[in-house]
C-alpha cells in the first residue's frame, strides 16, 4: 500500500492520494510491512514515531518525493520577538509546548563528558544557522568572540535563557547583530529527536531523500541511552540514504544502545564503579537484551550530507554492528567546540564489529572516524579525510578532544584501514592493537602507539558474532604497515594537545612515519622467545605474555622525512624535504582534485600484492583480516575501484596516473 503525506493538504486526510496525510506520524501509525509512505515538499514540524516494523523482504519505505524537499525539523519557528537592548531581542514562550522535556532547562552532560556542562539542549538559529549560548545575559548582550570556536565570526551571535517560574515560560535572549528577527527565519528547538522509534525492535525501515534538522538531542556516551535526530533504536536492517541531515545539538544519526535504567549515566549519578567497568557492564547485558546478528544491526546508511552537529554525525554503542557506512558527506562537526568530551567524532562507533566505513568524505571535525572499543572486522576503506585539525586561532577547548583522521582504541582487532587519503597533521590514533593500514597515503603523524590504554581490559569476541569470546588488556604491536606512503607533509615539533581525559595539555608526536614502534619485535624475534622443543614454563613465559606484540612492516615509502620502522622489510626512504614533495586537495565546483608529485619519487619501486594470507590473525580473537562473510580479501582494487595488475606500487592508486583527472 501506498501512504499519501502533504503538509499543504487542505485539510488532514486518510492518508490516500485524493486525501493525503498533514502529518508524517499519521502514516507511521497505520504503516505495516511493504508499505511506502510517499511524503511531499514541505516543512514537518514533528516527531516522527514509527510503530511497525518491516521485515526483510517486505520493507516499510518513508520517501521524499522530491529529494530534500520534505523537511522534518525539531525546531519552531518564532515572530514574537521584542526588542531588549541594543542588538539584543526577548522572547517568551510557554512551558506547555515542550510537553515533559524541556531543553531550555536540560544542560548538556553525562559520563566520559569533561567541558564544563554549561550549555542547554535547546538551542536558538538564525536562518539555520545555531548561535552560541552565553553564560550571563551580560555576556549576551556584550557579545564577544567565543575563544575555542573553529569559526570566530559565528561566534558573535549569542543567546542566553532563563525560566520565568511564575508564569510557567522560558525566557530567550538573542543578539542577532543588527538582523530583524521577526523578518528573518528564527527557530528555536522544541523536540528531542526527528525520527526516531519509541520502542526497540522496530526493524527494517528506508529512510529516504529527507531534509533532518535542528533537534534537541543529549549527550550519547556507551553507558546511557543514545538518542539522536534519526536511528533505528536497537533494532535491525535500517536504511538511511540520501537525507541532509545538520543542525543536532549532539548527534545527527544514532545507531546505540537502548536505554537500561541500570545501565545509564551510571558514573555520573553514582560515582562508585568506574564508567569503563560500566561499559563492560553495558556488553555483557547488551547479550541479555539481544545483542545479537540476529536481531540488532545490519544497517546501510549510504549518500547521506551530515554537518554541523556538536557531538557527532554518526555515533553508536554496539547498536550498530554489521553495518555498512559508505559514500556520505561528513564535515564541520563540534566546530562550535560548545561541548567536549570522549564521544565526539564525525563518526564515533563503540563495537563497530564487522562494521565498514567506505568512500566517505569527511572534513572539518575534531575527529574524522573514532573506532573505540571491540573494533573487531572493521574496515576503513577508500576514505577522504582532511582538515580534521582544529586551528591555529582557536585555543583548546578544557576538557575537549584532540584532534585527528582515524582513532582505533582500546580494541583486539582485527581492524583493517586501507586505501584511504589522510591529510591532516595526525592520521592515526593507535592507542591499540590489531590494526593492519595496507595501500594509505599517509601525511599525517602516528600518535598514542602504545599508551592510552592502561588497565581498560575489553572484550574481543566469536569472530563475526557478537558473543563475547573473552576479556583482556592491551599488549600492544600486532600491527601491519603494508605498502604505504609516508609523507611528512606537516612540521614535526611536538603539538601541545589537550588531554585525553580531561587531564592537562600533552605533547603529542608529529614526526610522521612507522618509527614509534622500533621497540616492538618483529615476529622472529618474538617468536624466537618460545622453546617449542619442550614443555612450557608458565611462570617463565608470563614476561612474554604480557609483553609487547610483534609487527610487520614492508614495501612502504617515506617521503619528506617521514621516519620508517628500524625492522622495515623492502623499504623506500628518499631522503627529500618537504618543500619537494607537494600533496595538495583542491576544491573546483564543489568536487575536490590530489595534487601531488609523491609518486615522481618512487622510480621503479614496488611491493608484493597483499592479501588475507599475508596479514594473518589478529593475536587475540585469532581472526583473520577478511570479509564480514568470512571470505579472504585480495587488494587487487584501489581507491577508484580500478584493478591492480602484476605491478603493485604503494599508495592508494593502481597506477601512478590514476588520480590526475580524477575527483577524489
Amino acid at each position: 500500500m501506498t501512504i499519501y503525506v502533504n503538509a499543504k493538504a487542505g485539510r488532514n486526510g486518510n492518508g490516500t492520494k485524493e486525501m493525503p496525510f498533514r502529518r508524517i506520524n499519521d502514516a507511521a501509525k497505520i504503516a505495516k510491512a511493504g508499505d511506502e509512505v510517499l511524503v511531499y515538499p514541505g516543512i514537518y514540524r514533528e516527531y516522527v514515531n514509527p510503530i511497525n516494523a518491516g521485515t526483510e523482504d517486505a520493507r516499510i519505505t518513508y520517501r521524499s518525493v522530491e529529494p530534500l524537499g520534505a523537511v522534518i525539523t525539531g525546531a519552531e519557528q518564532l515572530k514574537s520577538w521584542v526588542p531588549y537592548e541594543g542588538d539584543v531581542w526577548v522572547c517568551r514562550v510557554k512551558n506547555s509546548i515542550f510537553g515533559d522535556y524541556n531543553p531550555y532547562t536540560t544542560f548538556i552532560y553525562g559520563d566520559w563528558y569533561f567541558a564544563k556542562a554549561n550549555k542547554h539542549s535547546g538551542c536558538v538559529y538564525l536562518n539555520d544557522k545555531a548561535l552560541y549560548e552565553a553564560e550571563t545575559l551580560a555576556d549576551c548582550i556584550k557579545a564577544e568572540v567565543y575563544e575555542y570556536s573553529w569559526v570566530p565570526e559565528d561566534s558573535l551571535y549569542k543567546w542566553y535563557t532563563e525560566q520565568d517560574a511564575e508564569a510557567d515560560e522560558t525566557v530567550i535572549y538573542a543578539n542577532f547583530r543588527g538582523a530583524d528577527p521577526n523578518v528573518e527565519n528564527v527557530e528555536i528547538n522544541v523536540r528531542r529527536m526527528c525520527f526516531f522509534p519509541k520502542e526497540t525492535g522496530v526493524s527494517y525501515i528506508t529512510v529516504s531523500g529527507f531534509n533532518i534538522n535542528k533537534a534537541a538531542t543529549t549527550w550519547a556516551p556507551p553507558a546511557a541511552f543514545q538518542d539522536a535526530m534519526i536511528g533505528p533504536h536497537w533494532s535491525k536492517g535500517w536504511i538511511i540514504e540520501d537525507c541532509d541531515i545538520s543542525n543536532s545539538k549532539c548527534s545527527g544519526i544514532g545507531l546505540g544502545k537502548y536505554y537500561d535504567p541500570d545501565n545509564n549515566h551510571y558514573f555520573t549519578t553514582k560515582y562508585v564503579k568506574s564508567p569503563t567497568q560500566m561499559e563492560r557492564d553495558a556488553v555483557c547485558r547488551g547479550q541479555y537484551h539481544g545483542w545479537l546478528k540476529e536481531k540488532v544491526g545490519s544497517h546501510i546508511i549510504r549518500r547521506n550530507n551530515i554537518h554541523h552537529c556538536e557531538q557527532g554525525g554518526i555515533i553508536g554503542r554496539m547498536g550498530g554492528v554489521f553495518s555498512i557506512i559508505e559514500d556520505n558527506h561528513i564535515h564541520h562537526i563540534n566546530n562550535m567546540m560548545e561541548l567536549g568530551g570522549a564521544e565526539i567524532a564525525g563518526i564515533k562507533m563503540h563495537a563497530a564489529i564487522d562494521v565498514t566505513m567506505r568512500r566517505n568524505h569527511i572534513h572539518h571535525c575534531t575527529m574524522g572516524i573514532w573506532c573505540d572499543w571491540e573494533a573487531q572486522g572493521t574496515r576503513i576503506s577508500g576514505n577522504l579525510l582532511h582538515d580534521n585539525q582544529r586551528p591555529e586561532f582557536a585555543k583548546a577547548l578544557p576538557g575537549g578532544m584532540m584532534s585527528q583522521d582515524l582513532f582505533v582504541e582500546v580494541s583486539h582487532g582485527p581492524t583493517l584501514i586501507d586505501h584511504n587519503i589522510l591529510l591532516s597533521d595526525a592520521s592515526l590514533r593507535i592507542a591499540t592493537q590489531g590494526v593492519a593500514m595496507v595501500h594509505n597515503l599517509i601525511c599525517g603523524s602516528l600518535t598514542e602507539v602504545g599508551s592510552g590504554t592502561g588497565w581498560r581490559y575489553t572484550p574481543y569476541h566469536i569472530p563475526h558474532r557478537t558473543e563475547v569470546m573473552g576479556f583482556m588488556t592491551f599488549l600492544h604491536g600486532d600491527d601491519r604497515f603494508y605498502n604505504n606512503i609516508f609523507v611528512q607533509k606537516w612540521p614535526t615539533p611536538a603539538t601541545v594537545a589537550p588531554g585525553a581525559f580531561g587531564e592537562g595539555p600533552a605533547p603529542e608526536n608529529r614526526v610522521v612515519g612507522t618509527w614509534l614502534f622500533d621497540e616492538y619485535p618483529s615476529f622472529d624475534e618474538w617468536n624466537s622467545q618460545f622453546d617449542f622443543s619442550k614443555p612450557a614454563n608458565m611462570m617463565e613465559l608470563e614476561k612474554v605474555h604480557f609483553g609487547h606484540l610483534p609487527v610487520w612492516s614492508e614495501g612502504n615509502v617515506y617521503l619528506a622525512g617521514a621516519k620508517a620502522w628500524s625492522k622495515d622489510v623492502n623499504a623506500l626512504v628518499v631522503d627529500n624535504t618537504p618543500a619537494d614533495v607537494k600533496v595538495e586537495l583542491v576544491e573546483k565546483d564543489g568536487k575536490y582534485y590530489l595534487d601531488t608529485n609523491v609518486y615522481d619519487f618512487l622510480g621503479g619501486f614496488g611491493g608484493r600484492m597483499i592479501n588475507t594470507e599475508v596479514l594473518g590473525k589478529a593475536f587475540e580473537p585469532e581472526q583473520y583480516f577478511e570479509n564480514p562473510d568470512g571470505t579472504p580479501i585480495q587488494f587487487d582494487s584501489d581507491y577508484f575501484g580500478d584493478h591492480r595488475g602484476t605491478e603493485v606500487i604503494p599508495g592508494p592508486f593502481a597506477c601512478a596516473e590514476a588520480w590526475k583527472t580524477r575527483e577524489v
